[in-house]
């Protein structure tokens, strides 16, 4: 019997020997950690461990893009709308793998076409957008509609509703992961829900979702979560997030 016929066999035994002792139940039950107590009794079903971006009353959570200083978007009967030409906005807290749930409603009576209805987006880590867009029968390049992840992914199907109609993201991230070296060891990933249904399936981010040009991979930590004023006024409610 040469060696690694020899292994073969030892492992083998040790494989039968092993099941052998498994015959008890009890012995492949893990008892500890016990899962720590999460509660979704909070209005609008806002789990006890988040962070609330946005409950209708303010924007204490949020600050101009880039330059820092109070946000200028409208709140109005418990609703944020995008201030239209005040630029995009972002949380003044930096996050990094999370879960996000959000709901917003692209304006009715708009006559434009393609990506002028509706259009805004939201941004994990200041660099990467899932689009949000009025794509209620309204035909734009696939990989920039509702639920893409811009420029990069295609959604499964277009979950969208009518304009005037409340929708929901519900959007699990997990962040790249850069080593000292500011080489990318790990990628990124997006798993999106629109209003209920999978929209993205746990897909790789390619880096930077760029409007111009191919995705970059520059080094970072965490950083904000981040809404987009493309000129539309596009509203939202009911913003928070969970750090995983």
């Amino acid at each position: 019997m040469n060696m690694k016929h020899l292994v073969f066999c030892l492992t083998l035994l040790s494989a039968f020997s092993m099941n052998a002792q498994l015959t008890d139940p009890t012995l492949t039950e893990v008892w500890h950690p016990v899962p720590r107590l999460v509660s979704t009794s909070l209005p609008g079903g806002v789990p006890s461990d988040a962070y609330v971006l946005f409950d209708g009353t303010n924007l204490e959570q949020w600050e101009r893009d880039t330059v820092g200083g109070p946000a200028k978007w409208e709140v109005k009967d418990g609703i944020l709308i995008v201030g239209m030409g005040t630029k995009d906005i972002r949380t003044r807290q930096k996050f990094g793998s999370c879960q996000l749930h959000l709901e917003f409603r692209t304006p009715t009576g708009v006559d434009r076409k393609g990506q002028d209805r509706g259009n805004s987006g939201v941004y994990f880590q200041e660099r990467y957008e899932v689009q949000i867009l009025d794509n209620f029968q309204n035909t734009t390049y696939s990989n920039g509609q509702c639920a893409s992840i811009y420029k990069q992914h295609i959604p499964l199907v277009n979950a969208c509703k009518a304009p005037g109609e409340w929708q929901s993201y519900d959007i699990i991230f997990t962040a790249p992961v850069f080593n000292a070296d500011g080489i990318k060891i790990s990628s990124g990933y997006f798993t999106v829900l629109q209003n209920g249904v999978l929209v993205q399936n746990h897909v790789e981010i390619k880096g930077t979702t760029e409007y111009r040009g191919w995705p970059k991979n520059l080094a970072h930590g965490k950083a904000s979560i981040k809404l987009q004023d493309h000129g539309n006024p596009t509203s939202f409610r009911n913003i928070w997030v969970r750090e995983l």
